[in-house]
């Protein structure tokens, strides 16, 4: 079945949204990737269980996260990157559907894909297929020493048409993916993370960061 792997947020602080996250909610040492330079951007990723929280901010002008920055006027959701059995399966999936990818990579641990945000509604989705199943690239090597007790429970989603963003989402994943669709044409995208640490749920949103 699909599964929630990582979910990203934008941010124009990511020192301060960074110091938040591991003062307020106690998260681990988080991971900074620098291929990420490749999108014009610099990242923090907390590994919580074996599930990722990843904050993304601009480095150089034009790009996707910060375009949605200046849009929303600052913090926002970004990107929600979907753990699948099969990635040719759900690419062809999402192909049927008219989804564009705007972005794919493979290596020997990981294949993925990035699906217009247009198309399939709500968000960046990412589709990942990781190899051996547990493993996780974008985490950093040595994240499971990093990891925090607990995980990603869902994602809240404002869209125009829940009902069916909603659907596109599951058909394109193959299977019920935790994922919560709520209709606000005026304010779109990821509007809050929710995330369980050492047996308690909080929320996460925008407005908690900056």
């Amino acid at each position: 079945m699909p599964r929630l792997r990582q979910a990203v947020m934008a941010v124009t602080d990511l020192e301060r949204s960074v110091r938040f996250m591991r003062s307020e909610l106690g998260l681990g040492e988080p991971f900074a990737d620098p291929a990420i330079q490749y999108f014009g951007l610099q990242n923090a990723v907390f590994a919580i269980g074996d599930t990722f929280l990843e904050l993304v901010s601009p480095i150089q002008d034009d790009t996707a996260a910060g375009r949605l920055i200046e849009k929303y006027d600052g913090a926002c959701g970004y990107m929600a990157m979907l753990q699948v059995e099969d990635i040719a399966a759900a690419r062809d999936r999402a192909r049927k559907l008219g989804i564009r990818e705007v972005f794919e990579v493979e290596f020997e641990d990981i294949a993925e894909v990035h699906l217009h945000p247009a198309d399939i509604g709500g968000a960046i989705v990412s589709l990942s297929e990781p190899k051996p199943t547990p493993s996780w690239r974008w985490g950093g090597p040595d994240w499971p020493e990093r990891s925090t007790t607990g995980g990603l429970v869902s994602v809240t989603v404002a869209v125009a048409d829940a009902e069916t963003i909603g659907k596109r989402w599951q058909e394109v994943a193959g299977g019920t993916i935790p994922a919560n669709f709520v209709a606000d044409p005026a304010s779109p995208g990821i509007i809050e993370i929710d995330i369980e640490l050492d047996g308690h749920s909080i929320k996460v949103t925008p407005g908690d960061l900056v």
